[in-house]
């Protein structure tokens, strides 16, 4: 068995955080809305940092690294960090911040299909662009309409980051990876 990378178990652990806060949120959607609003932070927080990880790493290893990828971690740093440390202004802060993570997010994936396709196979392409499709929709749909975000982002939400988490898993386990 080949040994993963630090990307690897990295995108492995954002996984399954994703998919478990998804499933959390699904199965308890009478939760206080503060509690989703941390856990909606702490998976910002995370993927942000994953992102910048990512980031730095490409920098060091090709010499450049995708720009969206610094965007999409420094947009996603904000947002967790916002929501986490000021839950209530995180209500209104959610209805503006957490689309623009969810399209920031999207667009960087989306912009390193070629990286996935080359690396990871045909499939895992797939699964990817069909998943931050999805994902940039919803994200659009959340930005235009403010009460669309703040009536569905409890089911749309736990949907989109059990399918985020599942796509991390994926790319944990491919060989994009290792």
């Amino acid at each position: 068995m080949r040994r993963h990378s630090g990307f690897g178990w990295l995108e492995l652990a954002v996984g399954i955080l994703l998919v478990a806060l998804g499933i959390l949120v699904f199965l308890y959607p009478d939760a206080a809305l503060n509690t989703m609003i941390i856990g909606y932070g702490l998976a910002a927080l995370v993927t942000g940092i994953s992102d910048l990880i990512l980031f730095i790493q490409l920098e060091r290893y090709i010499g450049f690294g995708p720009i969206l990828a610094l965007i999409s971690g420094i947009f996603s740093v904000m947002a967790g960090a916002v929501l986490m440390l000021r839950p209530r202004a995180g209500v209104l802060v959610l209805t503006v911040l957490f689309p623009i993570w969810f399209v920031a997010h999207c667009i960087s994936r989306l912009a390193r299909l070629g990286d996935i396709r080359f690396i990871a196979g045909e499939g895992t392409y797939r699964f990817t662009l069909v998943v931050h499709t999805i994902g940039l929709i919803l994200g659009l749909l959340m930005f235009l309409s403010p009460v669309f975000t703040l009536t569905t982002i409890r089911y749309l939400a736990s949907i989109y980051l059990i399918l985020l988490g599942i796509d991390g898993i994926v790319l944990a386990l491919s060989r994009l990876g290792r």
